[in-house]
């Protein structure tokens, strides 16, 4: 870390799940270490605020498992943006249409194992304990996608419907654009295919993406084995 350091102020862009906090059999069952929350705010304390949460997670839903941080924070994979004050950045995102809800509901509710997470402004098909319905759960979201008009989206044994515009690429754009990130190295570490928006996009700017796991197809140039290593790297 002191290495990169010397060659320049650094911001971070980090994902949650499988990067932060291991990936549980469900949303809601994740483990987030006692330390995490305090070890962020001394890592935005470090970089002198250059730190931001971009997760597929609501920002309402992050903040009921870390607290009301003073952090900055992208939820719903970029949809909704808020600076570490708790301003909002840009408008507020239209929620998605309630029958597209009530359509995955559905679709988990007749297929054992596949668990549907209701969102504000997404609706996800887990299939973590069922992974032999991926293709099952993917070809349905595909259909529910192209009848709503809304964007697909991959991840670790979850689908999951996005309007056309939410990525965490162009949430990076938007937070280097505030004063507190601008000119910053940045520097975004995840683990899923979502993360390789954010990986292209840091790029652009002189940094770099750090991917955690062993999923081998990336455009970032770090790897780190697992949460507990970037929690060392970074003095979580």
């Amino acid at each position: 870390m002191g290495v990169l350091q010397a060659e320049g102020p650094l911001a971070f862009f980090l994902d949650f799940d499988g990067t932060l906090v291991e990936i549980a059999s469900s949303p809601e069952k994740i483990q987030v270490p006692r330390t995490l929350p305090q070890g962020l705010i001394r890592l935005a304390l470090r970089e002198d605020g250059r730190l931001a949460l971009i997760s597929g997670r609501t920002v309402e839903n992050l903040r009921s498992h870390l607290g009301d941080l003073p952090l900055a924070l992208a939820g719903s994979h970029g949809a909704e943006l808020f600076r570490s004050d708790g301003t909002r950045i840009g408008d507020e995102p239209a929620p998605l249409p309630a029958p597209v809800g009530q359509a995955f509901a559905s679709f988990a509710a007749r297929h054992s194992g596949v668990e549907y997470e209701a969102k504000k402004y997404g609706a996800a098909l887990h299939y973590r304990i069922a992974p032999e319905l991926e293709a099952t759960a993917n070809a349905f979201a595909q259909q529910v996608a192209a009848q709503s008009d809304l964007r697909l989206k991959h991840g670790k044994c979850v689908v999951e419907l996005v309007r056309w515009g939410a990525n965490k690429g162009d949430a990076v754009r938007a937070f280097m654009a505030e004063r507190e990130f601008s000119g910053a190295r940045p520097v975004f570490v995840g683990d899923d295919l979502t993360d390789e928006d954010g990986f292209a996009a840091v790029r652009d700017f002189g940094g770099f993406g750090v991917i955690v796991g062993q999923r081998s197809e990336t455009c970032a140039l770090y790897r780190l084995a697992a949460p507990r290593e970037l929690g060392s790297w970074l003095q979580l």
